[in-house]
């Protein structure tokens, strides 16, 4: 496993993770000053700076990405919604691509209209076959594009409403139906919040392999949680065994970035955006 104690060489910000302090520009140019060389954003982050903007500024800081957040939320309740969610997935593809991002993020979505509180449909089998519908004519696109798509799956407290993607198992499903040979185009984003209680989880990284593990996300799970969306723990703060879990990570054949991903509503996003950075370095030395 790679020794992360003396540098912070494979740690990437989750532009989320400062979201509430700063726009993306100053992101990215908090991060430049402390030697953080890659980056994760968000689609609505970009387009309030702008798609070419950003590029720009990444390049002149020499500051990849380790992914980008994020496509997706493929079931609609008709055709037309439906329509709409693979020309918006191709438009993440292509700004992924312009921002030479290693692999899209996808969030797949699930029931439609429940993230309002009003599921137009309740068939949750119906949503994963849109899913894997939507993942499927996708493909093409990102093939011709080389990008590669992450499937992420979501922890099951989002089954409803983000995400009807459980499992690292359910997602490599998916990936070994659609991409077979194992080309580089299909694989996963694995989220340690999000799958840290998994009891199959060491068997499935094993089976994803390094063909298939496209991304890894860390912070920790809190005890108690407040809010099941926006109050994940600074990594260290929890109980997730995140040294394992990168090792489980890391023996399959991962040797990419550790990206660092929090929500916190009532903590992090309180804070100084110098301290969540500063602290999410010394974090990925000693924790990590």
């Amino acid at each position: 496993m790679r020794d992360f104690s003396n540098d912070h060489a494979w740690l990437s910000i989750n532009t989320a993770t400062v979201r509430r302090q700063w726009a993306l520009d100053r992101i990215i140019d908090e991060c430049a000053r402390r030697g953080i060389r890659a980056i994760s954003p968000w689609r609505d982050q970009v387009a309030a700076t702008g798609l070419e903007r950003v590029a720009r500024q990444l390049r002149e800081h020499g500051i990849g990405l380790s992914g980008y957040c994020r496509g997706g939320f493929y079931p609609a309740p008709d055709a037309a919604g439906l329509r709409a969610a693979l020309d918006d997935n191709r438009r993440a593809i292509d700004e992924a691509k312009t921002l030479g991002a290693p692999c899209l993020v996808l969030v797949v979505g699930s029931l439609p209209g429940a993230l309002d509180g009003r599921a137009h449909y309740t068939d949750l089998a119906r949503a994963r076959g849109e899913v894997r519908d939507g993942i499927a004519a996708s493909l093409e696109h990102a093939r011709a594009a080389g990008m590669p798509l992450a499937i992420e799956p979501l922890h099951p407290m989002q089954a409803a409403e983000r995400a009807c993607i459980n499992t690292l198992e359910q997602a490599l499903d998916v990936c070994d139906e659609l991409d077979p040979a194992r080309s580089g185009a299909l694989g996963v984003a694995l989220d340690a919040y999000h799958v840290w209680w998994d009891p199959k989880l060491q068997q499935q990284i094993a089976r994803a392999g390094r063909e298939r593990l496209l991304a890894f996300h860390v912070c920790d799970w809190l005890t108690p949680t407040r809010d099941l969306l926006n109050d994940r723990g600074m990594m260290g703060d929890g109980v997730i065994e995140l040294k394992k879990l990168r090792g489980w990570v890391e023996d399959a054949g991962y040797a990419g970035f550790s990206e660092v991903e929090i929500f916190s509503e009532q903590d992090w996003w309180q804070r100084p955006g110098e301290e969540v950075l500063d602290t999410c370095i010394a974090r990925h030395r000693s924790v990590v």
